[in-house]
């Protein structure tokens, strides 16, 4: 079975869970505050401390991983930290994905964070699909509209995993 790694597992990622934990994937979602795994234990996902901000944290959980969902379109923080999170840290995550199983990556591009960020993010996630050949996904719905969201971002695990339909 595969598995898909959620990053920033919060309300919205735990219902893009369960929409996965459908189409046949097992599911492990990620926060970075220890205090928060519960609610995502709670919603039948396999929890795991992991910090958007610091790529190592990521690159422990991928080993089982066919993809991951980097949903930090609305991340919240100190603007220099959120556009890391889109950028420095993002860049690095992708080129040390390489060498692990992940044969795919879904990007959180519209939410709350600054337009500069996610133009930012969407460009090094394309830079990434085309260098290293890792099939992307880009989640482009409102992240406000969560039924179309929520579709967008389930059709995204049907994209890079086929086997899954």
């Amino acid at each position: 079975m595969a598995r898909a790694l959620i990053v920033a597992c919060g309300c919205r990622g735990r219902s893009l869970g369960a929409r996965l934990a459908t189409q046949g994937l097992a599911v492990r979602g990620t926060s970075r505050d220890e205090n928060r795994l519960g609610e995502i234990k709670a919603a039948g996902i396999e929890a795991a401390l992991a910090d958007p901000a610091l790529p190592g944290t990521v690159l422990d959980l991928v080993a089982d991983v066919a993809v991951i969902y980097w949903l930090l379109g609305s991340a919240a923080g100190p603007d220099e930290e959120v556009a890391g999170m889109h950028g420095e840290q993002l860049e690095h995550l992708l080129r040390r994905l390489v060498d692990t199983p992940v044969r795919g990556f879904a990007y959180e591009a519209a939410g709350s964070a600054s337009a500069e960020s996610l133009r930012r993010g969407t460009e090094i996630v394309e830079a990434a699909g085309a260098t290293w050949r890792i099939p992307v996904a880009l989640i482009t719905a409102d992240p406000g509209d969560h039924s179309t969201w929520l579709e967008d971002a389930a059709a995204a695990a049907r994209t890079l995993i086929p086997s899954n339909d």
